[in-house]
């Protein structure tokens, strides 16, 4: 057998890649965003996901706020579901499936914009504010199927609320602290610092902080009581974070801020 007969069989034992989205895949391969301090599901998996949903938007000639319109309505109809449907396998599924693919088309809409050369402050706006949306609700609908089935939870019903105050008050910090860097950048002429916990250790350490493990923990609502187990192990996880992330990045404004401009050469 030739190495040319070899290598023909083994190219087509691989998936193949639709042709008129090799382009948009190229392009979006250079055109990534810095994945600094990004849990291990949103660095490795979901951005993945997305720039493959992006590729095919772009090809198919979708704007970034139709990606995001989609992902808003995945989103949404899966914390319906999860929201109303009685528990079991095929809830659990339901919403594992809308979650996540809702989440990738989250991560495909900045992604499209980055390949159609630039994103609009209206476009970011809101990305923003149906990501906030989506925190604050997500929690509210864990509630709402707990308060509907108990299943001996009723000592536990504060749970989802106290985890939408985390996970809000963490959404917004994040995305405030990133806001003042660029600002205090653009004041002073300095670079913002870039992180430096950019392994793949710190991404695996963060990992439960991340939406996307928590999209795939609903898998367990076929299990309610490991559900519950897992939904308070990371409650607590991204309170123990949020509790150290706030004083670190005080510090770091604080020191940016109070660190005197001087002329520029």
């Amino acid at each position: 057998m030739s190495d040319r007969t070899t290598t023909a069989e083994a190219t087509s034992a691989r998936p193949s890649v639709p042709r008129a989205v090799r382009p948009a895949l190229r392009a979006l391969a250079s055109a990534q965003k810095p994945s600094t301090g990004a849990p291990a599901y949103s660095r490795f998996v979901n951005r993945r996901l997305g720039r493959w949903a992006a590729a095919v938007a772009y090809t198919v000639g979708a704007t970034p706020n139709q990606v995001t319109a989609v992902s808003a309505a995945c989103t949404f109809a899966g914390i319906a579901v999860l929201a109303f449907a009685p528990s079991g396998v095929g809830t659990a599924l339901a919403v594992v499936l809308l979650l996540v693919v809702g989440y990738a088309l989250d991560s495909a809409d900045g992604q499209l914009a980055r390949l159609r050369g630039g994103g609009s402050p209206a476009g970011e706006w809101l990305d923003h504010v149906i990501d906030a949306t989506k925190i604050a609700v997500l929690h509210l609908a864990v509630f709402a199927s707990w308060l509907r089935e108990p299943d001996g939870r009723e000592a536990l019903l504060a749970a989802p609320l106290v985890y939408q105050v985390v996970a809000t008050v963490a959404f917004f910090a994040i995305v405030l602290t990133d806001q003042l860097r660029r600002a205090e950048a653009a004041r002073t002429g300095v670079a913002a610092p870039v992180g430096r916990r950019t392994g793949l250790l710190y991404s695996l350490a963060v990992v439960p902080t991340d939406y996307g493990l928590l999209c795939l923990a609903f898998v367990l609502l076929a299990w309610p009581p490991a559900f519950t187990v897992v939904y308070l192990a990371l409650l607590v996880a991204n309170a123990g974070y949020l509790v150290l992330a706030l004083p670190k990045w005080f510090r770091e404004l604080t020191s940016m801020t109070s660190s005197p401009v001087g002329p520029r050469p």
